[in-house]
């Protein structure tokens, strides 16, 4: 069955903004903003100011474009030999993408720099995790780790944004943030399992086998849980987030039931119980904080 991406190039459908958006996949930005937006009202003890909120929005969009748009570009001829991805280098041209990837890196350290010295300081290193996850494919099985790493970095973004220092709270929900993308990634890349042991890419996937990566991708989202559980500890959240925890273990419980479906549905799948978990997530530190 054809990808949206290609169905919209054969049919000749979708602007230069929309091709934008498919190729550095916009819509999963929703994956990380609701942990970083949950990180910094848990921070701020309440609503931050205006000026911060919009800044880390800022620098989460800058940030996650930057890093879509090299892997896309560290990709490029792996991506069109993969039926999966195989249209995405058509929705924009190579040099394009090399002064967008310039753009959007350099926004992020301008944003983050208004921000305060520690997010100055910090925004070069978060930019060399974030770019780092494209490469690991090519030398480590653990690269799953590597991209909840680079979305871990969102919540103590965020804090630092708010407090101008680290805490242990927001190392806490990291951890928990790295454990959740190990264990979709997982999922997700069963996918992708045939092309990558023929072109020899590392994963977890390839290593282990479906079988025993979806083992280990339903240890890593009891983790998951266990860790969202101990940040509303550490961060003394009351009884609507934990009971708004349960909602998110029976989404994970349900990501799970998904891994017998074709292509399209474990993508749709895929999104929508993510979506759903970050979205309860920030649901419930907003009514326990702003309520």
């Amino acid at each position: 069955m054809e990808s949206k991406d290609r169905q919209d190039e054969r049919l000749g459908l979708g602007g230069p903004v929309s091709r934008f958006f498919r190729l550095i996949r916009f819509s999963h930005t929703i994956f990380a903003l609701p942990f970083a937006l949950g990180a910094l009202i848990v921070a701020a003890h309440g609503l931050p100011s205006l000026r911060t909120l919009l800044l880390v929005v800022i620098c989460m969009v800058f940030a996650r474009t930057a890093a879509m748009l090299f892997n896309r570009l560290i990709d490029w001829s792996l991506d069109q030999r993969n039926p999966r991805t195989a249209s995405r280098h058509l929705l924009i041209s190579k040099s394009a993408a090399f002064v967008l990837l310039a753009l959007s890196s350099a926004g992020f350290i301008l944003a983050a720099a208004a921000i305060n010295r520690l997010s100055l300081l910090l925004a070069p290193v978060a930019l060399a995790i974030i770019f780092f996850y494209s490469v690991t494919k090519r030398f480590t099985s653990a690269t799953h780790f590597f991209l909840g790493l680079a979305l871990a970095i969102a919540p103590v973004g965020a804090w630092i944004a708010q407090t101008g220092h680290i805490d242990l709270a927001p190392l806490v929900l990291a951890a928990g943030v790295i454990c959740w993308v190990a264990g979709f990634d997982l999922i997700y890349a069963t996918q992708d399992y045939d092309f990558d042991r023929r072109e020899g890419i590392r994963s977890l996937v390839v290593k282990l086998g479906i079988a025993r990566s979806l083992r280990l991708a339903q240890l890593l989202h009891l983790l998951t849980f266990a860790a969202l559980i101990a940040f509303g500890l550490v961060a003394r959240l009351g009884a609507v987030y934990y009971c708004a925890m349960l909602i998110v273990a029976a989404a994970l419980f349900y990501e799970h039931k998904t891994e017998k479906l074709d292509l399209v549905g474990i993508n749709r799948a895929f999104f929508h119980s993510n979506a759903f978990v970050s979205a309860v997530f920030l649901l419930a530190v907003c009514v326990d904080r702003l309520v």
